[in-house]
Parts: structure tokens; sequence; C-alpha cells
């Protein structure tokens, strides 16, 4: 198979980074997220693993992926994909701005951008993600963006993810 490459965007702040997917180590999550692109939500910055910015989606594969290629320790430029029932994520601690149901299942798609993340989250413990992607080009300036993101806020602000 040749090598398959997405975008990756935030879409107000006019910043987008190149990233390949990784087929050969997460291929079942690879193949469910480059079937359901394009994909755009509102984003969202991590409180807990720290340089991470993220988007949920509605669960878009016909099943959910298995941990294939699972890592707790992101490095700059990994993509992961978490799945979550919405329980782990009703409180309003997590900063939503809808209604997140116990009884719905979210899938998170994350970007982290720069070092020294840990993916330990106070209310359920570790959350081991999926690394499907990693960014090849742009993240020096999609990190400036995440950062931005983090000190003046994400209101308004998407994240997109779309076939190069």
């Amino acid at each position: 198979m040749a090598d398959r490459y997405i975008e990756v965007s935030l879409v107000k702040r006019g910043v987008t980074a190149t990233a390949k997917l990784l087929d050969d180590r997460a291929p079942i999550t690879c193949a469910a997220v480059w079937d359901a692109l394009p994909l755009s939500g509102d984003v969202y910055h991590a409180k807990y693993a720290r340089n991470e910015i993220y988007a949920l989606f509605e669960p878009f594969a016909a099943a959910e992926p298995p941990l294939e290629n699972p890592t707790v320790t992101p490095i700059p430029g990994d993509l992961c994909y978490f799945s979550f029932a919405g329980a782990e994520l009703g409180t309003k601690a997590y900063g939503y701005d809808r209604e997140v149901r116990s009884g719905a299942t979210l899938v998170d798609l994350a970007l982290f951008y720069e070092r020294n993340n840990l993916l330990l989250n106070g209310d359920v413990g570790w959350v081991p993600g999926i690394v499907w992607g990693q960014i090849t080009e742009g993240l020096p300036e999609l990190a400036d963006a995440c950062n931005d993101l983090w000190r003046n806020g994400a209101a308004g602000e998407s994240l997109s993810f779309r076939r190069a």
C-alpha cells in the first residue's frame, strides 16, 4: 500500500500540517479514520495530558478499533484515537460546551504538539491511545498555534482532518 497523508488544521488560525497515516502499525484505526474523512469539530485543549488538542466526534467506524499501536506517552506530532463512554466525560470539569450523555460513545481525535505528555486522567486512571498518524510537515507552526489556543482560548476554533 502506498503511504497515505492527511492535513490537520486549526481552521480559524489558518494553520495546517501534513501527517502520514501509520497503516503498518494501526491499520484498522487508519482505515476507519480515512474512510470517515473529512472530519471537523470544536477544538479543546487538554487539561490532564498537557500538550494536546482534540476534537470529539460521534463514532464513525462499524466497530471500535482494537487497541493497536498503543501509548500512554505520546510524542510531539502523534495523532491519537480514543473512544470514551459518555459517562467518562460527563463531568463539568472537562469544560465541554454541550451535554455529554452518559449512554453515548464519543471518539476523540487528538494531536500532541510538544513533549512530556502522560495519559493519566485523575477521574479514570491510565488512558492509552492508539497512535495512528504522525505529523511530517508543519509541526512547529501548528505547535505555535496550539500554544496560542492554550493561552488565548479555543472558543470558535475548529480542528479539521482531511485527505491530503
